[in-house]
């Protein structure tokens, strides 16, 4: 087959909802596309345990201390899998790595923002978890099939990780006044930067449209912001939290929440690499990745001698 025939009959799989896998041949577009939307989403996962790491020795109590180590190594898990998954398509790991913390390569926004008190902690259980959950279900569903099912189990412990944040949350709203205070003060700092999560608008967007083709997504940008704002009014409304939204208004019409404008300046400065912490997470990320240098020479030679090894036996 010529090159448009290629393409007819992978668009035929598409849109007929099978899966690709590592094997079959695609579009390089395809492939790219998706190298760089999985390396993104590892990396992620991986400078996300950095805002919460930093509150695991000062959690009020043991079983916080437990909960936040936990959720941490989680999030090490996830970038594990995803990575391994983006490495299906032909990428190297270390080039991947190395191209965020050296080059140009980008990771989500949120993640440039600092945790200022506990409450932070429980709010990005629940903002922050709570939107990459609504991200991620729609990733379960993505058309290639490695990244799908990493998805699928990464949603599973998400889902824990948000319980958890609304939990601890909702303790801290009906508590003592200076908790109550916390508790809104965190939401009113992280409930904006949260809503960028999801990306620019749609009409901004530069890859949504051939994402959406393609079925490596299956919503937009917009459509999923206004999916996550109406399931969050209705919790925060049921544990006292007040969002920072003066606009909030449910549209009879629509049969949705109406919101503010989102303040797109400050989100393309962030990714631009202007953010409250920008600088410093890549610092952190980059300190870790030269230090552990030693780590990876000695495994690699360790797999090298035992791979010199099992030769000669044979």
């Amino acid at each position: 087959m010529d090159t448009r025939e290629k393409l007819d009959a992978f668009q035929k799989r598409i849109d007929n909802d099978e899966k690709i896998e590592p094997k079959d041949w695609m579009p390089d577009r395809y492939r790219k596309q998706l190298i760089r939307m999985m390396s993104q989403h590892a990396h992620s996962e991986i400078v996300g345990m950095l805002p919460e790491g930093n509150w695991i020795t000062r959690a009020p109590s043991l079983e916080r201390k437990l909960v936040l180590l936990a959720k941490v190594q989680d999030e090490a898990g996830h970038g594990l899998y995803l990575y391994s998954s983006t490495e299906t398509l032909g990428a190297r790991r270390q080039e991947l790595v190395e191209d965020y913390i050296y080059g140009t390569a980008k990771y989500s926004s949120i993640f440039n923002y600092p945790t200022l008190t506990y409450a932070d902690i429980c709010v990005i259980g629940w903002l922050v978890d709570g939107a990459a959950i609504v991200n991620q279900t729609m990733l379960a569903k993505s058309s290639y099939g490695p990244y799908a099912r990493a998805n699928i189990r990464i949603c599973r412990e998400e889902s824990f990780h948000k319980k958890q944040g609304y939990e601890m949350l909702a303790k801290m709203a009906a508590g003592t006044p200076e908790q109550r205070r916390m508790a809104q003060d965190a939401v009113n700092r992280w409930w904006w930067p949260t809503l960028m999560m999801f990306g620019p608008p749609d009409d901004e967007s530069p890859n949504s449209a051939e994402l959406i083709r393609w079925k490596v997504k299956t919503k937009t940008n917009d459509e999923l912001r206004q999916s996550y704002v109406d399931q969050m009014v209705m919790e925060a409304e049921a544990i006292g939290i007040k969002l920072p939204d003066p606009e909030l208004k449910y549209n009879n019409n629509t049969g949705h929440w109406d919101f503010g404008e989102i303040p797109w300046d400050e989100f393309w400065n962030v990714i631009k690499g202007n953010g409250p912490m920008n600088r410093e997470r890549i610092k952190a990320r980059r300190k870790a990745y030269e230090e552990g240098a030693w780590v990876r020479e000695a495994a690699m030679e360790y797999a090298r001698k035992k791979q010199l090894r099992e030769e000669k036996a044979s």
